[in-house]
C-alpha cells in the first residue's frame, strides 16, 4: 500500500477493507466471481460457480454429480490456484454442493439507493448479485452517512474490478 502523502493511488477497496475489516471478504468474493473463468478455465467455469465466502470457506455450486466428484478430487488444486492469486490466508477451504447455476443477470436500472446520484450513470451498473453483497456489507455499518459513502464506493469498485478483469 502507498504511504500517506505519496502520489501513488490507493485502491478504494484497500481503504475500505482497512476501515471496515468485515468488508474484505465481500470485496474478495466479488473479485473471485469476476475472475472465476480465468482462474479455473472455461470447462470448470461452465459446470461450477463460486458462491459466498464465509470465514475463509468458499462455497461452490456444481451443476451435476460427476462434476461434484471431479471437483472434490481436485480440491487441493483449486485451493492452490486460489492461494496463488489471492493469498494463502484468503480461502482456506471449499464447500461443494449440487445446485442450479445462475446466469449473471444484468440488473435493471434503478437500484434503490440511500442517496440519489451515487454510482454509475450508464447502463454499466452492478449486477443483482453484486448489489446483494453490497447491501449485506453496508448493513454492517451503523452510521447512515458512512453507509451512503460505502454503498457508492462499493458499487464503483465492483464496476472497476469488472473493467480490469481479462475478457474470456
Amino acid at each position: 500500500m502507498a504511504a500517506i502523502g505519496s502520489r501513488d493511488p490507493i485502491p478504494v477497496g484497500n481503504l475500505l477493507s482497512e476501515a471496515v475489516p468485515k468488508l474484505a471478504e465481500r470485496l474478495l468474493e466479488v473479485r473471485i466471481r469476476r475472475e472465476w473463468r480465468q482462474l479455473v478455465g472455461p470447462e470448470i467455469a461452465r459446470r461450477c460457480q463460486p458462491g459466498e465466502l464465509k470465514s475463509g470457506t468458499l462455497e461452490l455450486t456444481v451443476d451435476n454429480s460427476p462434476w461434484l466428484q471431479e471437483l472434490a478430487l481436485r480440491e487441493a488444486e483449486l485451493l492452490s490456484r486460489l492461494a496463488d492469486r489471492y493469498g494463502l490466508e484468503a480461502i482456506r477451504s471449499l464447500r461443494l454442493s449440487l445446485g442450479t447455476l445462475s446466469a449473471e443477470p444484468r440488473a435493471p436500472g434503478g437500484y434503490p439507493r440511500l442517496r440519489r446520484g451515487c454510482g454509475p450513470r450508464s447502463e454499466d451498473r452492478p449486477t443483482a448479485e453484486e448489489m446483494r453483497m453490497i447491501d449485506a456489507a453496508v448493513a454492517l455499518l451503523s452510521d447512515p452517512e458512512l453507509q451512503i459513502s460505502a454503498r457508492c464506493l462499493l458499487e464503483k469498485a465492483c464496476i472497476a474490478i469488472r473493467g480490469r478483469a481479462p475478457r474470456p
